[in-house]
């Protein structure tokens, strides 16, 4: 059934990208993709997608740009995408075909989570171009099923994912532990090698799930991690925020190295850019660094401090470029219209 009267039904959204504190790897079930263990993430204000989506009746199947390039048919991305405009569509009771234009302000598929603040743009400007009045939970089960962390970028500052337990995959959302005002925090970003990344997350979480012998501790040792690291982040205990971080992102990355074959994602500038972060925490700077499935090094660290952490990574030698952030708000729609353009 078709709810529109002719006109094209358009709308716009920005959301952020979000880096994982306390990081899952691997799926629960991956048909339905549940994450096999919770995390919890801030929202980065720096690094944004803005993607439009418009359902019309001129269209015979659906049509994704990805900063500015056509994906073509039988791509991965255009079919991910297209099964998310599906599970909107069914809500909706549309049967339209839709045009889909996505920009990220930062590398694609470069560890940087372009996924999460994609899916979450997609489905955020899906549902107000197509009249879903979706919920934020109900939003960010719809941004799980195109990528588990896009149900983070759903929302700002603080947010925590839960794998959930139910088999339809209907408590598996993401809600927010704290707003991003109430304890402002800065992340610096080291960009060391802007292309994409050769496996993808979702390929590397199958191949580490069935190879690495430290899967089954990882999913064992999760439901302590979550609660640690949530119990510091409302006491605003940073120097317990940043431990737990970095003890995260190395036993993700352990995982990785035991995959078979091996999950490799740092290069020489990775490696220093962990140092130089080290180092300027051994001067007496509170500062702490994770890395996603890619080679880039994200800094945490007091808003007072930004300046320092950024000098010091903008010296690494192979350190492309750094990018300053705060932390971001939650996905929002950017304007809607019908029969036209936002």
């Amino acid at each position: 059934m078709d709810n529109t009267d002719g006109g094209a039904l358009t709308a716009g959204a920005r959301a952020h990208s979000n880096i994982a504190l306390a990081k899952y790897w691997g799926k629960r079930d991956s048909a339905l993709n549940i994450p096999a263990v919770g995390s919890i993430s801030v929202t980065l204000d720096a690094l944004y997608t803005d993607t439009t989506v418009s359902f019309t009746s001129d269209l015979t199947q659906d049509e994704f740009t990805l900063n500015g390039e056509l994906q073509p048919s039988g791509q991965v991305s255009l079919r991910r995408v297209g099964d998310a405009l599906d599970r909107v569509r069914k809500l909706a009771g549309l049967d339209r075909a839709a045009t889909v234009s996505s920009v990220n302000n930062f590398p694609t598929g470069a560890g940087l989570a372009s996924s999460a603040s994609g899916f979450a743009a997609l489905v955020v400007a899906a549902c107000a171009a197509a009249g879903v009045a979706a919920s934020p939970r109900e939003l960010s089960v719809l941004a799980r099923r195109g990528s588990a962390s896009a149900a983070r970028s759903i929302f700002g500052g603080f947010v925590e994912l839960h794998t959930g337990a139910s088999e339809d995959g209907s408590d598996s959302f993401a809600e927010e532990l704290l707003d991003g005002a109430a304890w402002p925090l800065s992340v610096i970003v080291a960009i060391t090698d802007e292309s994409a990344k050769p496996v993808s997350s979702t390929e590397g979480m199958q191949s580490t799930s069935a190879s690495s012998p430290f899967y089954p501790a990882w999913v064992a040792d999760a439901p302590s991690n979550l609660d640690r690291m949530r119990e510091a982040i409302l006491a605003r205990d940073f120097a317990t925020v940043g431990e737990l971080t970095e003890h995260s992102c190395l036993a993700l990355h352990s995982l990785m190295f035991t995959t078979r074959p091996a999950l490799i994602y740092w290069n020489a500038a990775t490696v220093a850019a962990i140092h130089a972060v080290r180092a300027v925490r051994d001067g007496g700077i509170p500062v702490y660094f994770t890395i996603d499935a890619g080679p880039q090094v994200k800094a945490v660290c007091l808003p007072q401090n930004a300046d320092t952490v950024a000098e010091a990574l903008s010296a690494v030698p192979g350190v492309r470029a750094v990018i300053r952030s705060g932390l971001g708000p939650a996905a929002r729609v950017l304007g809607t219209a019908t029969a036209g353009t936002l």
